[in-house]
């Protein structure tokens, strides 16, 4: 008797596995699932552990995937450091929001791959160029990162479910009912809270950023 099941079965390599868990996470899905996975692969979910160590291995080699899609990205010439800056802040910010189940994963993943090393040479060259040396340059790398990275992240977590990943959506999901005798900051200040977009405060910390580099490549 022919065993339909094996002879239906899916050859799996590492780039499959990635491609179907990118399409998975741009479906909507909150988490990325093994055994959702699996089923869209057509495959047992542990054949994919042949291929990944371990949950983390898999999400850390999507997030990287992410990483050299948005680092591809920036297209403005290298001698506009401030602008590549930008851009590639606004390019990671992209991906996660398209693919929220993956860009949650960034502020506990490091990745060491390829998407990731990138990244950093980008960011460092682009510093080097503002003109900052030794401390003063890595310090800055590792502030722009972590911010992108945490709040791409947090804006990608909260965007998840919302039928356009694009939409600059409210930093506070709902206005602050504060009594104004014990909350008189927050009642005065209440309608330009409720306006805040999170897309515009994410761009505006990164040229916060940038401005600071700028006044640190003038003192050295």
């Amino acid at each position: 008797m022919t065993n339909d099941k094996a002879t239906t079965r899916v050859r799996l390599d590492r780039q499959l596995i990635i491609d179907t868990g990118l399409e998975l996470a741009e479906s909507g899905a909150a988490t990325i699932s093994v055994r959702e996975l699996g089923n869209r692969l057509g495959a047992d979910p542990t054949a994919i552990y042949r291929h990944f160590a371990s949950k983390d291995a898999l999400m850390s080699a999507l997030l990287d995937e992410l990483t050299v899609q948005a680092t591809a990205s920036v297209s403005i010439p290298v001698e506009d450091w401030r602008g590549r800056l930008r851009q590639l802040s606004e390019t990671t910010l992209g991906a996660f929001t398209r693919y929220p189940a993956i860009g949650a994963e960034a502020t506990s993943l490091t990745t060491h791959g390829p998407g990731e090393l990138a990244a950093i040479e980008l960011m460092l060259e682009a510093f080097h160029r503002a003109g900052l040396r030794g401390e003063a340059l890595v310090r800055h790398y590792a502030l722009l990162a972590s911010y992108v990275l945490s709040a791409a992240a947090g804006i990608a977590r909260a965007r998840a479910g919302h039928a356009d990943e694009n939409a600059d959506t409210p930093w506070i999901d709902s206005p602050l009912l504060a009594d104004p005798r014990e909350f008189p900051h927050i009642a005065e200040n209440g309608i330009l809270l409720s306006e805040l977009k999170d897309r515009e405060l994410f761009l505006l910390g990164v040229d916060v950023i940038l401005e600071s580099a700028e006044r640190a490549a003038e003192r050295d």
